[in-house]
């Protein structure tokens, strides 16, 4: 089985990746962009078909910005099990992404991108209540996909209670939170819990939560995007454990 990707900055990556199979390039991109990245292909001994841009548009696969690349379809995602085994394999404490709720897979993947730049270990979703990782998702994720764990779990607050026993803290972000994150501190093993903009975190999940924190917003917006505060509450961890 095989997908596609499209636009240059993520045909890059999934070359990087060594996933690519074939990459189609339109007929007028002779430009600067188009001729490094045939050189690139060809130093890889992958093959580049010149096709007319009708033929990338019928791809359906987004803007292709006149690139596109067949990837090998992406790994599947892990289950309880393989979390378990990848908590065992660490030898620093763990940082999880988990996103429940996001059902726009560039959500899903802009998440996956932030997730995989900071440094964690994985991102963990709920398997009912999340959007799949389509080749839109793998296309904002920029090589993460191809990189980075994503998990499914089948109960969501079965794997926060498991992830208490193995000694993993649970933080929650909301608009409502009792404290600032900036006054957690997340320099041992820990999860960060988003949810989508429009609901936010579920009653249970909250409840599974040992800090509900929020950020210092200053401005009239009510939120931001997921993966813009998931950028912030990773890269927060980051500099903690950095002693920033």
């Amino acid at each position: 089985m095989s997908d596609w990707v499209t636009g240059f900055h993520a045909v890059r990556a999934a070359l990087e990746s060594g996933s690519v199979s074939e990459v189609w390039l339109a007929t007028e991109r002779r430009d600067g962009r188009g001729r490094e990245l045939e050189v690139r292909c060809r130093a890889l001994d992958v093959s580049v078909k010149r096709v007319a841009r009708r033929d990338l548009d019928a791809l359906d696969a987004g803007a292709h910005q006149g690139v596109a690349a067949r990837v090998a379809e992406g790994r599947a995602p892990g289950d309880e099990g393989a979390l378990e085994a990848l908590l065992d394999s660490l030898s620093k404490p763990p940082l999880l992404l988990i996103v429940e709720g996001v059902t726009d897979p560039r959500n899903l993947g802009a998440c996956m991108r932030s997730a995989e730049a900071s440094g964690a270990h994985a991102v963990v979703v709920p398997r009912s209540r999340s959007a799949p990782l389509t080749p839109a998702a793998r296309k904002v994720a920029s090589g993460a996909a191809e990189r980075l764990p994503l998990i499914m779990v089948a109960n969501l607050a079965r794997t926060l209670r498991w992830l208490a026993q193995r000694g993993v803290m649970r933080v929650g972000l909301a608009g409502e939170g009792d404290e600032l994150l900036w006054s957690v501190d997340l320099r041992g093993g820990c999860a960060l819990l988003l949810g989508a903009e429009d609901s936010g975190l579920r009653r249970l999940t909250r409840e599974h939560c040992d800090h509900l924190a929020r950020l210092p917003m200053a401005g009239e917006a009510e939120s931001l995007n997921v993966s813009v505060t998931a950028g912030i509450a990773l890269f927060e961890a980051v500099r903690q454990r950095r002693g920033g």
